[in-house]
């Protein structure tokens, strides 16, 4: 479960490629794109500009490089031709990246032109919860300490937390022991220890936290037609607290930020 140093530095080296393939999402004119150009976009930068490989393309028989999840889809989204990106919606695009046989995962909800308050709102508290849970990740504290920071910080923002979807431990495979529930207990589950490497990655809604999949098997939407919001990062304990391995440049700063 815990990683040794050697194996930790290949995985920094695929979380900052990953970090990449974000910077190129931000200089995309998102409206008007369909989120299958998108997903080619991101396939061609990962395999052409980074030499490395797109990770989620074949897992578990998925056709496509990333999931997009616009509006009320809370993960899973297909890329699709009839998929337009539109002024006013949000979208979160979910990667994984492979290099040198290790796997970082990230995500990151974008706002497509002229976003309603609610919305705006609603992607920055997701955003903001996800720090609260990283913040708490150190060697000694629990995954509930995690789960807790997150689902507090929802809850005073009027957001529910959809529970059917976690984040996960990561190395060579996508998805590896433990699992990384977004609510729970202060001082409950797994204790942390320096070397074990997962992704923390609520999905936040902002009505009632029931889901339902769609009939393709892959889509999952919020039950009410809500809107919903996810923000994913791969994280490393340390001996003394946590590095965030899919780091962002315009992030430096947050793991010390209130």
């Amino acid at each position: 479960m815990t990683k040794q140093p050697h194996e930790l530095a290949l995985m920094a080296e695929s979380g900052r490629l990953l970090a990449c393939v974000f910077g190129m999402l931000d200089r995309l004119p998102l409206a008007g794109m369909t989120t299958l150009e998108v997903d080619t976009l991101v396939e061609r930068f990962i395999v052409d500009e980074l030499q490395a490989r797109p990770a989620s393309k074949g897992q578990y028989d998925f056709g496509f490089v990333l999931n997009a999840s616009i509006n009320h889809v809370v993960c899973h989204g297909v890329p699709s031709a009839a998929d337009v990106l539109m002024d006013g919606d949000i979208v979160n695009f979910d990667i994984t990246l492979e290099k040198n046989g290790y796997i970082a995962d990230s995500s990151k909800t974008y706002l497509v032109g002229n976003v309603d308050l609610a919305a705006r709102r609603l992607v920055q508290t997701t955003y903001e919860a996800m720090w609260k849970g990283i913040r708490a990740v150190r060697p000694g504290a629990t995954l509930g300490d995690v789960g807790h920071a997150i689902e507090r910080h929802a809850k005073r923002n009027g957001c529910s937390i959809v529970r059917e979807y976690c984040g996960h431990g990561i190395g060579r495979e996508m998805h590896e022991e433990p699992q990384v529930l977004h609510f729970g207990s202060k001082g409950t589950g797994l204790r942390l220890r320096e070397g074990m490497v997962f992704t923390i990655e609520p999905m936040l809604n902002r009505g009632g936290r029931s889901v339902r999949t769609e009939a393709d098997g892959w889509t999952v939407v919020t039950r009410d037609g809500s809107l919903s919001a996810q923000f994913e990062h791969t994280v490393a304990v340390t001996a003394t607290g946590v590095e965030v391995l899919t780091l962002r440049p315009e992030e430096r700063g947050m793991l010390q930020a209130a």
